[in-house]
């Protein structure tokens, strides 16, 4: 199997385009992260049995309702209990880490699972701007954050490039002679082929560039890399972001004609009135998130009784017209009317709730109403 047909899916029943799954493993009010988790298992392991294409993870810190800071180490667990499904990162925050330990990350997770690790990489915090200086994303002491929100003075989102560069090299262990790093490798990884003896896989995990602004965009296309796009929050920038990475691309050993997929917020119900109820659950979370009191998902009871402001109120009705939801046909109709505008290659479809079985449930509908294949679900090994 070459890179480029680990970067392309194909798409399963009356599917337009490949489906993946992105999950936020989110936690709701009464659950535990603990539940979050073997949520993330079972959705795991049903989009594996209806053949969505992949299953990415996020990195979001200081986040009570979001337990998903380690990426790496949620991969390693999903990587137990499947056997076929891609697993990624959508994306790691390469600003957050030294690109060394990313590449010692991966390359682990490549070597439990080989042939089925992408990296996804974003150049946000993936958090807040206090919180990011305590992951080390600026050498700058505490006192010198500006007063307002605590943003770094420099971030090193500046740098991405070069950090991207750096990542690069350390993944394929090509760095020229007289380099810095010539003598440093990533293991497990390539080094390990050219020791006495040793054989190493042929696989080395694609990387995808995430945005959900131009700059990752143009970057992927220069580079020809894949990209991701992040459609499920900031809706107003996909076509305009995609248009310009299909602009900007490059034919490269990756990819010799352009790659899209955008996250897509979606979620489906037995009935529509349902969905209601719990897209104005997950969106109430976003009203506290946005506003400075992150917590865990609400009940759609709580939202049914919370009384919204009306600038709350117009938040919420601009944040759902974005979020497709409704019974199974409708999510249908809703992602290929998107997939139409958009041009995406490929739909990762995150479904945001309270209730762990309903986010099981929507991808069932959905796997459903494409008819997509149904295969024997994974034993745990």
């Amino acid at each position: 199997m070459t890179e480029t047909d680990e970067i392309r899916g194909k798409a399963e029943g009356t599917a337009p385009v490949p489906l993946s799954v992105l999950d936020l493993v989110t936690v709701g009010a009464g659950r535990t992260a603990t539940d979050a988790l073997h949520t993330s298992v079972k959705i795991s392991r049903l989009a594996e049995s209806r053949g969505f294409h992949r299953y990415w993870v996020a990195e979001h810190h200081s986040m009570p309702g979001v337990a998903s800071s380690s990426p790496a180490v949620i991969l390693a667990h999903l990587a137990a209990h499947t056997t076929r499904i891609r697993l990624g990162s959508g994306g790691v925050m390469l600003p957050n880490h030294a690109p060394l330990v990313i590449a010692e990350q991966f390359g682990t997770l490549e070597a439990m699972a080989p042939g089925r690790i992408d990296l996804g990489l974003g150049r946000a915090p993936g958090t807040d701007g206090a919180t990011a200086a305590a992951l080390r994303r600026t050498d700058l002491p505490h006192s010198r954050l500006r007063s307002s929100g605590g943003t770094p003075i420099r971030s090193d989102a500046d740098d991405f490039p070069e950090q991207l560069a750096e990542l690069t090299r350390f993944l394929d262990d090509d760095f020229p002679d007289g380099h810095p790093y010539a003598r440093i490798h990533a293991v497990p990884g390539p080094v390990q082929s050219t020791s006495p003896g040793g054989v190493q896989s042929p696989h080395r995990p694609p990387v995808w560039l995430l945005g959900s602004s131009g700059f990752s965009a143009r970057l992927a296309g220069v580079l020809g890399l894949p990209f991701a796009f992040a459609h499920h929050f900031s809706a107003q920038n996909t076509v305009p972001a995609l248009d310009l990475y299909r602009e900007s691309f490059r034919p490269s050993a990756v990819l010799a004609a352009p790659y899209a997929l955008i996250g897509v917020s979606a979620l489906a119900t037995d009935d529509e009135k349902e969905a209601r109820r719990q897209v104005l659950a997950a969106a109430l979370n976003m009203v506290r998130l946005r506003t400075g009191r992150p917590g865990l998902v609400p009940t759609p009871e709580e939202a049914e009784a919370y009384e919204f402001s009306p600038m709350e109120r117009e938040f919420i009705n601009s944040w759902n017209s974005n979020v497709i939801h409704g019974t199974a046909d409708e999510v249908r109709s809703g992602l290929d009317d998107l997939q139409k505008r958009t041009g995406a290659d490929e739909l990762m479809i995150t479904g945001n709730a309270h209730s762990g079985d309903v986010r099981l449930r929507s991808y069932e509908l959905i796997a459903d109403a494409y008819g997509l294949p149904k295969a024997p679900a994974t034993e745990a090994r």
